[in-house]
């Protein structure tokens, strides 16, 4: 017997930039296993989502109205911890790195590394592993 094609991937976008959405799901969508499943301007908009839809991964402005990346990854990870959290943002602080670790993020990748490293990191946190951006070992 073949094998059984696996569920498709599914993504919620979570930034207030909306040229930045289009940028990411443009990457994702190329991975025909990949799917976005929405795309949300604040955290906020998130945990309401997801009264509704369970994604496999959420990806996350730090820097957003209403409710950040960081607290709305706490909030993901406290209802939903089969969830994926993917931080990508600007800031290449170490505070905010530690401070999405706490929260609970698998991932944290920088806005500079996306159209490099994006598919890459979805792929790690995809696998059960985690993924730091290159930029933020140096």
């Amino acid at each position: 017997m073949g094998k059984v094609n696996p569920v498709c991937y599914e993504i919620l976008l979570v930034d207030d930039h909306p040229l930045v959405r289009k940028v990411i799901r443009k990457i994702i969508e190329k991975k025909s296993e990949m799917r976005v499943v929405g795309e949300l301007q604040d955290g906020q908009e998130v945990l309401d989502c997801l009264q509704h839809m369970i994604p496999h991964l959420v990806i996350l402005d730090i820097s957003m109205p209403r409710l950040g990346g960081i607290e709305a990854a706490r909030l993901i990870k406290a209802s939903h911890p089969e969830v994926k959290v993917l931080i990508l943002t600007l800031h290449n602080r170490r505070e905010y790195l530690a401070q999405a670790r706490l929260a609970g993020a698998e991932g944290y990748l920088l806005k500079d590394e996306v159209d490099k490293n994006l598919l890459s990191a979805i792929e790690a946190l995809r696998q059960g592993g985690t993924y730091l951006s290159p930029l933020m070992t140096e």
